[in-house]
């Protein structure tokens, strides 16, 4: 009973040895299976078609770029200027617009494909291609960089693709911003003409209410045979003249009467007597004007050059051809050791 612990790691490392042994005899078909896992491991590797990755990185623009969106806005304008943020989300809210993927999806990325490929689930290919060509968010080391990156077999395909895809981006939010400029000026150019017709209404109105009083003097003047304003001498001239308003008007005589009623009703225009008109229909006249030229502004910037890839991402073939080696190795292994469990119940003949 003694000898029974001790005896327990002898057998035990004999297993062992027994095992070592077995396998060593069948080195062969381990190598032989271990070979053929790399060998096929290899065979996927070069076989597969090369996927390469184009990147391109987008950044705000610059306040030289969007000067001309903000051409006659100022802070103590009507319009407030934009700031270099305003624009940049307009440029990022459309590079992940839903509608900007579906036009270059249908336009692009359909073209590309082969009229077999094509035949297939639109939205099996939509899902592929939303694999292909995605767009990289900020980080916090870089928290106004996204980026737009394509995979393709092709390398020259994968950075055009990159190049298109965020100068539509880029277009979409100048037209965007384009567009609101223009509707803000339209909007404002509308108001400002509601205010001139408020204006010269106002004042024609106030050249009959005008035309009405000179008349009513005038009969007055008349039925009192006054052709001419009195003389009047001393200082009582000067009050009476400045009183010739309202119910003295009368006093400036049928003359002078007659010829401003006249003079008010072959008055072709009012404008130049109206205060503040020309102000208006200057302001008026530049925002009918105003326009943006899309070649004059940028809403981001690239930050670096799109060089074309001249190493593919996938496959990994170092990493393919070491997975397939340890596969076949293991596999090997377990076949040896099926083998060798045969081998011991007698099912098939044990090397000698």
């Amino acid at each position: 009973m003694a000898n029974t612990p001790a005896s327990t790691p002898r057998t035990d490392e004999t297993d062992l040895f027994e095992l070592v042994a077995a396998l060593w005899t069948q080195k062969l078909l381990i190598f032989s299976v271990a070979l053929v896992g790399v060998l096929a491991a290899a065979t996927y590797a070069f076989l597969s078609k090369p996927v390469y990755e184009a990147r391109v990185y987008l950044q705000p623009p610059t306040m030289n770029d969007i000067a001309d969106f903000n051409y006659g806005r100022t802070f103590g304008a009507e319009l407030a200027p934009f700031t270099i943020k305003d624009v940049y989300d307009v440029f990022t809210r459309n590079l992940q617009s839903e509608s900007l993927r579906r036009a270059f999806f249908n336009q692009v990325y359909l073209p590309s494909l082969s009229p077999s490929e094509r035949s297939g689930s639109q939205d099996l290919l939509y899902s592929n291609f939303l694999k292909l060509l995605t767009i990289g968010l900020p980080t916090k080391e870089q928290p106004d960089r996204y980026s737009v990156v394509a995979k393709g077999e092709d390398p020259a395909r994968a950075v055009v693709w990159v190049k298109d895809f965020a100068a539509r981006a880029g277009a979409a939010a100048e037209e965007e911003m384009i567009s609101n400029i223009t509707r803000e000026a339209e909007v404002r150019a509308r108001n400002l003409g509601q205010q001139i017709t408020t204006l010269q209404e106002a004042q024609n109105q106030i050249r009959q209410d005008s035309i009405t009083r000179l008349r009513e003097a005038l009969a007055v003047a008349e039925a009192i045979g006054l052709e001419n304003p009195p003389i009047i001498s001393g200082n009582l001239s000067a009050e009476v003249s400045a009183d010739m308003d309202g119910q003295l008007t009368y006093m400036r005589g049928s003359k002078a009467l007659k010829a401003e009623i006249h003079n008010l009703e072959t008055r072709k225009s009012n404008d130049p007597f109206i205060g503040q008109l020309r102000e208006l229909q200057n302001k008026q006249s530049f925002y009918k004007d105003l326009q943006v030229n899309p070649d004059t502004v940028s809403v981001y910037r690239q930050d670096g050059p799109i060089e074309q890839p001249d190493r593919p991402i996938k496959p990994k073939k170092d990493l393919i051809m070491l997975l397939g080696l340890f596969l076949g190795c293991v596999l090997g292994f377990m076949i040896a050791l099926v083998r060798r469990s045969f081998e011991r119940r007698g099912y098939i003949k044990a090397y000698s």
